[in-house]
């Protein structure tokens, strides 16, 4: 499972238990219950729901599956019937080959990796033979609401075939998962943020709606640097259902992302440190050839501080800042140049390649 740093205040609210003293209030010369009745409307009310939980879980959970490499395990959902597995790009990290089990068990399945998108932190990967995979339904993201019931479905902690529930807790984030040996370090654009509970081993499971549609994958959990790095609870990040899905159809038709939809400079660089130990800008390593950098004249050792006013001085809010823009259009890109002059470069941006 990846990590983003979330900043999270606490606050802690304490409310008196007693009344005031000396109240005159009437009270109840019945002594309470516990736990406390029920209407018979309000059981009712329940059962319907707990129902629909049941029944989404009966449905969906079998296109569950636990990917197993040599470096570890995660989730994956299965996508068609020929056996392709979308998973997250993490998930599978440099493995070729991997085994895949299905969460409600079964004997494992040898699989391939077909192809990984590390910028979008997506993966298809295809089982040897497909017989016995039952292919999810996936939903349209893009008409989530923000408060709407979800569940999570994946392998957490190797606990196979596990559930968490809650709700969509906003949509539209972009969100970037720190790089190291686990992570691409992607950027996700449009993340569902949900309080289902999601944990080490959920990465490239479902997230689901209540009509047992796949709308997300469960890629992030927030970590909050207050608690010393632990997860901030309630605080999870999905990829949303139509970017997955457009990405898996373009892998799975031409064996690689035809399009990204993402914007980018064609750069190599890395975050600088200034004399005060704080990021102060992207150094450029290398300029890609035909990119969009190198047509405005953007060179290495270049150090690029902002684009269209926003500062970008680090490697991550680069790679947000350009998530929120379109290739095709043109940037305004502030850089600070080898001999020491700052200048603003007019940049038309380039599409973020596949591989």
């Amino acid at each position: 499972m990846g990590k983003v740093v979330a900043a999270i205040a606490a606050a802690m609210l304490l409310v008196a238990c007693s009344g005031p003293p000396n109240t005159t209030a009437a009270r109840s010369t019945t002594p309470p219950t516990w736990p406390p009745s029920q209407t018979p409307a309000a059981q009712e009310s329940m059962v319907p729901l707990e129902a629909s939980f049941e029944r989404t879980i009966k449905q969906v959970l079998p296109s569950i599956v636990q990917i197993t490499t040599e470096d570890g395990l995660g989730s994956g959902i299965v996508y068609d019937s020929a056996g392709h597995i979308l998973t997250n790009a993490h998930v599978v990290g440099g493995a070729k080959q991997m085994t895949v089990t299905l969460a409600t068990g079964s004997k494992a399945h040898d699989a391939r990796l077909v192809k990984s998108f590390g910028g979008g932190d997506l993966a298809v990967i295809k089982v040897d033979d497909p017989k016995g995979l039952t292919p999810a339904r996936f939903g349209d993201s893009s008409k989530l609401r923000v408060g709407q019931m979800v569940l999570a479905m994946g392998n957490p902690l190797g606990l196979s075939g596990s559930v968490t529930q809650g709700i969509v807790s906003a949509v539209g984030r972009t969100v970037t998962e720190p790089q190291d040996p686990e992570s691409p370090g992607a950027t996700i654009t449009g993340a569902i943020q949900t309080s289902a509970a999601i944990n080490p081993g959920n990465s490239g499971g479902g997230l689901v709606d209540l009509s047992g549609q796949v709308i997300g994958i469960p890629t992030l959990a927030a970590i909050d640097q207050d608690l010393g790095g632990g997860a901030a609870p309630g605080i999870g990040f999905a990829i949303p259902s139509n970017t997955a899905t457009d990405i898996a159809a373009q892998i799975i038709r031409s064996g690689k992302v035809t399009n990204s939809h993402r914007a980018a400079l064609g750069i190599r660089g890395s975050t600088v440190i200034g004399d005060d130990g704080q990021a102060a800008g992207v150094a450029v390593a290398k300029v890609d050839k035909g990119s969009a950098a190198a047509n405005a004249g953007i060179k290495p050792g270049d150090v690029i501080i902002s684009i269209n006013g926003r500062e970008t001085l680090s490697m991550a809010t680069l790679a947000e800042v350009l998530s929120a823009l379109q290739p095709g259009k043109q940037a305004k890109v502030g850089v600070v140049r080898l001999n020491g002059s700052t200048t603003t470069i007019t940049v038309t941006l380039g599409v973020l390649p596949g591989d």
